[in-house]
């Protein structure tokens, strides 16, 4: 089966969007209205692909801290989906001396 870039963020998008939505916080909820995530609003951060296989590391505009890495194997005709929650970013100044 061959899938093209489109195919395979429009995929992305609508997973993402249907995790989000079945795991949203309270603290995302406004007034006691759940305000649902739609596909569209899903972004992609970075795209590979490298002959049938396809990975791309997705995220939403929700303060969550969540980001999503999915990866396509077109061998095996499978996705794999994974989460992940992003706990800490610490800057390192001159790490490197040149």
């Amino acid at each position: 089966m061959f899938v093209t870039e489109v195919d395979f963020v429009k995929k992305c998008r609508e997973l993402v969007a249907e995790y989000a939505n079945k795991h949203l916080d309270q603290s995302d909820v406004n007034n006691g209205v759940v305000d649902l995530l739609e596909p569209i609003e899903v972004y992609m951060v970075w795209y590979s692909k490298s002959l049938q296989n396809h990975k791309g590391l997705f995220s939403t505009p929700l303060s969550d801290g969540m980001y999503y890495e999915i990866t396509y194997n077109g061998d095996k005709n499978e996705l794999y989906f994974d989460a992940y929650k992003k706990f800490e970013n610490v800057k390192y100044d001159n790490t490197f001396k040149i």
